[in-house]
């Protein structure tokens, strides 16, 4: 990277200062959370809540600066996901060996499909990206070698390991996952002053006008499907040490690749902010509720109150969270 593309990555100035003490608070609370919660599922919850916020930042950069209602990016999860757990289980190969080349398959499969399915616009692209995310899970289910329906554990080593990244607190689970988050927003926060990120907008806005103006429409979201591929890449590696399993239904299922774009939608879709206020909501929502209501046998009621959210959201500000604070801020 460039220095003056890092000096614009670091630089917050152009941000009100309202956003600028709330991403100081934002900071000052994930990395004081450890030390003044000690209950293990508070913790649990939190660093799902720091893995989600990667997974929305990621899909914001296609859904919502891009405009594309992809449904698929349970499948990048998955995709590397299980590159790392395979080359750690079958070949040994430390942690952060096989994140790199988990990202980078990832990416690949985004690239290859986003070439493909991007000549398709709206909401026949959406069907196409959740057709190729069912089919992604059926085949890994019925792969042997992958472990099919039942997985792969990663087998247990002494702790602390840093080489396998093991741990027996979840403090260190914690904080890896918030420096994640941490190169993500400066990612963003580079990304919405770009070339690429005008770029995208402007295709948003009205893509026809963009190619009249030349910009190559096409390039441009398989550029940036390969970017949301790295971040879910990234997620999905995180995700493989932490539970130290995984298998179809929790890393490439479709609930999943729909909770990634409702909590950006919600938040505000197209902003720096959004994915983090939606995971802010939705995840200890989605936890404390659903632990709540099952322990009573009751079911199903979280995700109408998820509905509800939504429709409400939608009817106010279709801008989602962010969008009734900036509308807010115009008025004062």
């Amino acid at each position: 990277m460039q220095i003056r593309t890092l000096k614009d990555a670091l630089s917050f100035g152009d941000l009100p200062a309202v956003e600028r003490i709330g991403f100081i608070l934002f900071i000052t609370f994930c990395f004081i959370f450890p030390w003044i919660i000690k209950g293990g599922f508070a913790q649990a919850v939190m660093i799902q809540f720091l893995i989600f916020c990667l997974y929305g930042l990621g899909w914001n950069l296609i859904g919502g600066y891009g405009g594309q209602v992809a449904l698929g990016q349970a499948k990048n999860v998955g995709m590397s996901a299980y590159t790392v757990a395979l080359l750690m289980v079958r070949w040994n190969i430390p942690f952060w060996v096989c994140t790199p080349l988990g990202v980078i398959v990832a990416t690949i499969e985004s690239f290859v499909l986003g070439y493909f399915l991007f000549r398709l616009r709206g909401h026949y692209f959406a069907i196409a990206t959740i057709a190729v995310s069912l089919v992604w899970q059926q085949l890994f289910i019925n792969w042997n070698f992958i472990g099919g329906a039942r997985g792969i554990e990663l087998p247990l080593r002494e702790t602390p390991n840093f080489i396998y990244m093991q741990f027996d607190s979840p403090v260190y689970y914690h904080y890896f996952a918030f420096v994640l988050v941490m190169i993500a927003i400066l990612y963003m926060n580079w990304f919405r002053k770009s070339r690429l990120g005008y770029q995208l907008r402007a295709i948003t806005a009205n893509e026809d006008v963009a190619e009249s103006l030349g910009i190559n429409a096409h390039w441009v979201k398989v550029k940036a499907y390969c970017i949301t591929g790295i971040f879910a890449g990234m997620g999905g590696a995180f995700y493989t040490v932490y539970y130290s399993y995984i298998d179809p239904f929790s890393v490439m299922h479709l609930e999943l690749s729909i909770m990634i774009a409702l909590m950006t939608m919600i938040g505000g879709a197209g902003s720096m902010w959004g994915p983090i206020i939606g995971a802010m909501i939705l995840i200890p929502l989605d936890r404390y509720l659903g632990a709540w209501l099952g322990g009573r046998g009751i079911l199903g009621v979280d995700f109408m109150i998820y509905a509800l959210m939504v429709m409400i959201i939608s009817a106010y500000e279709p801008r989602g969270i962010w969008g009734i604070i900036e509308k807010a801020r115009r008025k004062r």
